[in-house]
């Protein structure tokens, strides 16, 4: 028997970002290490929608650390263009461990 296909079917573990271009981060200062709490502190970002990802558009010409949890291939070469490496910091899962009660 045939069973149709689920269309519009949820994601169970959907990955939520905050993303930020790469063409921002030209308003901080040289020099300075970049994570999801000082761009936070700085107002570049307003809202917390998950672990930060960094994304390629726009262009970077000071130099910076950058501390996120996933980059694109662009905003990679980008950063390493500009003198600095980014650094990754994985996700931390949202959900406790499930223990086993006996």
């Amino acid at each position: 028997r045939r069973v149709p296909k689920l269309k519009h079917f949820p994601i169970v573990n959907p990955h939520n970002y905050t993303v930020i271009n790469v063409g921002k981060l030209n308003a901080l200062a040289p020099k300075t290490e970049v994570s999801l709490e000082s761009l936070m502190e700085a107002g570049i970002i307003t809202s917390n929608d998950g672990p930060l990802k960094v994304l390629g558009d726009g262009e970077l010409t000071i130099s910076l650390t950058v501390k996120a949890a996933a980059f694109t291939q662009s905003a990679k070469q980008k950063i390493e263009a500009a003198g600095e490496v980014g650094k990754y910091y994985p996700r931390t899962p949202n959900k406790t461990p499930k223990t086993i009660n006996n």
